[in-house]
């Protein structure tokens, strides 16, 4: 740490800004296989939240690789990066008293426990969102995992390089028997169980 730079204190505080938008900040974190449909439902909660009112964001995986972590590759010292840096905004969203939606493979359960080190105790919402290898294969909606098969893709995950299951993630969809709709309820459900969300008076119909 430089002797130069120093925490600068906010007049208003982390409870206050959870406080105005009558929420429960937290990190929703997506993690399982590539084509499992982490992205799919990272997006199908943020539209529901927002629907109901929330004040929600959504990082997601590729997106950020366009910009953030755009000088990074995919060797495991990278992918521990890339989760270090999407850990760190992450912390600054809840922080400013959003709700976040997280869909990163993140493949190392060294990594998700970094993230939730960072966050308060509640505030780190793990989601394992489970698939066979062979359906996430057979999916395969960006032809990832053809050429991890030809060798043209190192290093990818459930083919040449591991991913470490969560062991007691705070919620567990299953993609392969259950639709969008069935997960997205066990998912808001969970939500509400932990306090999450709450009634919120600018909820919308729409």
């Amino acid at each position: 740490m430089n002797d130069n730079v120093v925490w600068h204190a906010h007049q208003v505080s982390v409870d206050q800004r959870a406080q105005q938008k009558n929420q429960q900040p937290a990190v929703i974190w997506f993690t399982g296989l590539s084509g499992a449909g982490k992205s799919t439902l990272a997006n199908a909660l943020d539209l529901a939240l927002f629907k109901a009112g929330h004040h929600t964001f959504l990082l997601d995986g590729d997106n950020v690789r366009h910009g953030l972590n755009k000088d990074l590759g995919f060797s495991d010292k990278d992918r521990v990066e890339n989760i270090r840096r999407i850990g760190e905004i992450s912390k600054l969203l809840v922080d400013a008293g959003l709700i976040v939606s997280t869909a990163f493979i993140s493949p190392f359960r060294a990594d998700r426990k970094m993230v939730r080190s960072l966050l308060e105790p509640g505030q780190f919402i793990e989601v394992f969102v489970d698939a066979p290898l062979e359906t996430c294969e057979s999916r395969d909606p960006k032809g990832l995992y053809e050429k991890a098969r030809a060798g043209i893709i190192k290093d990818f995950t459930g083919i040449s390089s591991p991913y470490e299951v969560p062991e007691s993630p705070e919620v567990y969809v299953d993609t392969k028997q259950n639709t969008v709709e069935a997960c997205i309820e066990t998912i808001m459900q969970a939500l509400h169980d932990r306090g999450v969300m709450s009634d919120n008076p600018e909820a919308t119909s729409q």
